[in-house]
């Protein structure tokens, strides 16, 4: 069962998710923990880890109040039935001895109720001898074993391993609606003139334009941020590493930046369809507002159109997001749902 649960969520509903499964025995044996940098990845491995591995004494103390355990790191997990592997030779690959280094607690014996966890930190850098003595594991997993799978680019993965793992996908640290809010401002501007002033073309375009305006700046500042974490990289590996892993590097993070650029455009489209949906809402004397900022201006632009409008122009919105992810010319897509949103 592979990438079932594709949409990025927090690391808090993950661990929440995984807890659960826990707790029902419905736990995978094998599971890809994916993100961007900074997401969580290893937090949540070492949350799950200690969930699983809780001590036999866990529970309340003299007053019945729960025993709130210290959350450690993922490091500090590793022991004789925690195993960590992550990339060290030259070419940033990891070799296969340290695969089969990672199976070895998998066949000793352990104390009832705990688990042998092997962990893979930036998987995705398994060579191909590694990945396929990796398979081997993935296809004959022992009781009571869990396999973590950690990286920022899983479709590097091979096939046959994502078929075997179930994929967790983290978000960034700040979702992306809260990372774009401040350049949100613009917009918000351009709508209340929709709003007082009624739809338009020259309406639409401008709400086109700024929102152009916005990705433009977003990839901007994106691009720099990548630029230097890869020169950071490039100074630390540069004596260690061979450099067609810095060329794959590049490649990842360049990968990574068009991903970060779809989410952007999605959660901008997610923005206008909320601003509309409060518009439908207002026409139904609801008083819960996605936007409340917006309260305003969404009630006035609600009270000028009639319901059949409205939702209209709340289909064109939906229909940008569908189009998105064909091979449709981006610009003319983009100008043509917006004109029949606002227009």
């Amino acid at each position: 069962m592979a990438n079932l649960l594709t949409m990025p969520m927090k690391l808090e509903d993950a661990q929440g998710l995984l807890e659960s499964a826990h707790e029902r025995g419905r736990l995978a044996h094998a599971l890809i923990l994916s993100g961007p940098a900074g997401s969580g990845k290893a937090e949540l491995a070492a949350n799950l880890i200690q969930h699983l591995n809780k001590p036999a004494d866990a529970g309340a103390d003299l007053w019945g109040e729960p025993v709130v355990e210290e959350q450690k790191t993922l490091d500090q997990l590793e022991g004789e039935f925690v195993r960590i592997v992550r990339p060290k030779s030259r070419s940033r690959r990891i070799k296969v001895e340290q695969m089969r280094e990672i199976e070895k607690p998998f066949h000793l014996a352990a104390p009832e109720g705990t688990w042998k966890v092997g962990v893979v930190v930036d998987a995705d850098r398994m060579g191909e001898e590694a990945a396929n003595a990796f398979l081997k594991t993935l296809e004959e997993p022992p009781p009571d074993c869990l396999l973590l799978l950690l990286t920022a680019s899983p479709a590097r993965l091979l096939p046959t391993i994502l078929s075997r793992c179930v994929e967790i996908s983290l978000t960034n640290r700040r979702g992306m609606e809260e990372r774009l809010a401040e350049r949100t401002h613009e917009l918000e501007r351009a709508l209340a003139g929709i709003a007082s002033h009624g739809p338009s073309v020259w309406g639409a375009l401008g709400i086109k334009a700024v929102f152009e305006d916005i990705l433009a700046a977003w990839k901007k500042e994106r691009e720099k941020v990548f630029a230097d974490e890869l020169k950071a990289e490039v100074a630390h590996y540069k004596n260690s590493s061979e450099g067609k892993w810095l060329e794959e590097r590049e490649e990842a993070m360049k990968a990574e930046l068009a991903g970060e650029l779809v989410e952007a455009k999605t959660a901008l489209v997610q923005w206008l369809t909320a601003w509309m949906g409060d518009a439908v809402r207002s026409k139904f004397g609801g008083d819960r507002f996605d936007l409340p900022r917006q309260k305003e201006f969404t009630k006035s632009f609600g009270g000028s159109q009639d319901l059949p409008s409205l939702l209209r122009r709340t289909d064109a919105l939906k229909d940008l997001v569908a189009l998105q992810e064909t091979n449709a010319q981006e610009t003319l897509v983009l100008e043509t749902c917006l004109l029949c949103a606002f227009s």
